[in-house]
């Protein structure tokens, strides 16, 4: 079939390029408009644009794709359009054009919206998934055609869990893609009952809360790294926490308090229940790095509270 691909992040990489490398004939990709660099005005490539340049793929980029869109899309004549984490919501003019099915980085009807994977890792979620649906109006309403889920080992952040489901998603949209074209796809209405939303982030949802229980704040790390990023403050001014371990330990009194702060063991911090040893950060100013080395350069007494 002739697809027409729409995508813009990383993410949505591996699922072109399974369809590029499947019977199907990408005709071209829509991804987002560059992004200009505030401090050097460098000009910013979508890394599904990077990656269509590179293998030659035709490459449109719209502000409105309803408004500027409809007519460079009819002139290709694609039999589908496959969404992918594309960044636009798509009108009705567009969706009369040609069938849309949608890659979502969750099992539908729970977690839609924009920030799925980062919801489901701070809600503790161990199974996440991947669901392609057909495109509609509403937000991650359509009916489903595939859907399958794989299990996290409950360290994984955000990242490392959408590379994750991405190549699942290039999976399961050539096999929906190949339904299509022999006229086998079937579709499951979602469970309403059933559904669930979740908000997009923003740079100030990344403040830590230690009253929360340490598995729960270690959840909220993985779900808020590499972006927006989990953060607090410590008598050397802010720090993002970028990964942290549930441990057994004892003493100190309050939430956020440092009960251990060496080369040895490391930092760990006393939660609102349990500790969590924080085993990656980054300081202001400079690299992350592991809690060891970090401490052979700055100090975080014991006793400090962190977020003070």
């Amino acid at each position: 079939m002739r697809v027409l691909f729409l995508g813009t992040p990383a993410f949505s990489v591996k699922v072109l390029d399974s369809i590029l490398r499947s019977t199907h004939e990408v005709v071209g990709v829509i991804t987002q408009p560059d992004k200009v660099n505030d401090r050097n005005g460098k000009i910013n490539f979508s890394k599904v644009k990077e990656y269509a340049i590179a293998n030659g793929l035709p490459v449109m980029q719209f502000n409105s794709i309803n408004k500027d869109g409809e007519e460079v899309i009819k002139s290709l004549h694609p039999d589908v359009m496959v969404t992918c984490a594309y960044g636009q919501i798509i009108k009705q003019n567009i969706l009369d054009i040609c069938p849309i099915i949608n890659v979502h980085a969750s099992l539908l009807p729970a977690y839609r919206g924009s920030s799925p994977v980062q919801w489901a890792l701070i809600n503790g979620e161990d199974v996440v998934g991947v669901t392609i649906m057909k495109t509609e109006l509403g937000v991650d309403t359509g009916d489903i055609i595939l859907q399958k889920g794989i299990r996290l080992n409950g360290d994984e952040n955000t990242d490392e869990t959408l590379m994750l489901l991405s190549k699942l998603g290039g999976e399961l949209i050539v096999e929906a893609l190949d339904l299509m074209e022999n006229g086998k796809e079937t579709y499951k209405k979602q469970d309403e009952q059933r559904a669930t939303h979740c908000r997009m982030l923003t740079k100030n949802d990344g403040l830590i809360d230690f009253s929360k229980t340490a598995v729960d704040v270690k959840n909220f790390i993985r779900g808020m790294t590499p972006w927006p990023s989990a953060y607090t403050t410590c008598v050397n001014g802010r720090i993002k926490i970028i990964k942290a371990s549930v441990v057994d330990y004892s003493g100190g009194e309050h939430n956020g308090e440092i009960v251990c702060s060496d080369k040895k063991d490391g930092l760990i911090v006393k939660c609102g229940t349990g500790y969590i040893r924080i085993d990656y950060l980054q300081g202001e100013n400079s690299r992350a790095m592991d809690a060891k080395s970090y401490l052979l350069g700055k100090r975080i007494p014991v006793g400090s509270i962190l977020g003070e």
